[in-house]
């Protein structure tokens, strides 16, 4: 399968509801960066995590293997720190492969559930 997509990803707009109404884990409020790596190599990727009012976290490490997808969720980024909930924030991605990057967010702070997605803004 032929690579397709970019290097560097940037996903503007980042916030991790500090509740939640659904069941943990599946309906618990989260972002995602949905990662396709449709490469026949393995993808590296730092992600660095950016701030209006404080200096960057990160980076943090993942791997995507060769010819598959990962469901990244934000609530999950632990070391070199957990990103704090109630916060906002941006990302970005650099990989040494092109790949895909897509943001999602579940919000179940209400009953009625609210789902948002858009592809991140990619650039080589």
């Amino acid at each position: 399968m032929q690579e397709i997509g970019k290097r560097r990803w940037a996903i503007a707009e980042g916030y991790l509801p500090p509740y939640s109404t659904g069941a943990s884990p599946d309906l618990a409020s989260h972002e995602a960066a949905c990662i396709l790596n449709a490469g026949e190599r393995e993808a590296h990727i730092q992600i660095t995590i950016l701030f209006k009012d404080r200096e960057p976290a990160g980076p943090y490490h993942v791997t995507v293997p060769a010819r598959r997808t990962l469901h990244l969720r934000f609530n999950d980024l632990t070391e070199p720190e957990q990103i704090p909930t109630g916060t906002e924030y941006a990302s970005v991605f650099e990989s040494d492969v092109p790949i895909v990057v897509q943001h999602s967010r579940l919000d179940s702070r209400q009953a009625e559930l609210a789902l948002l997605s858009t592809i991140g803004f990619g650039s080589d």
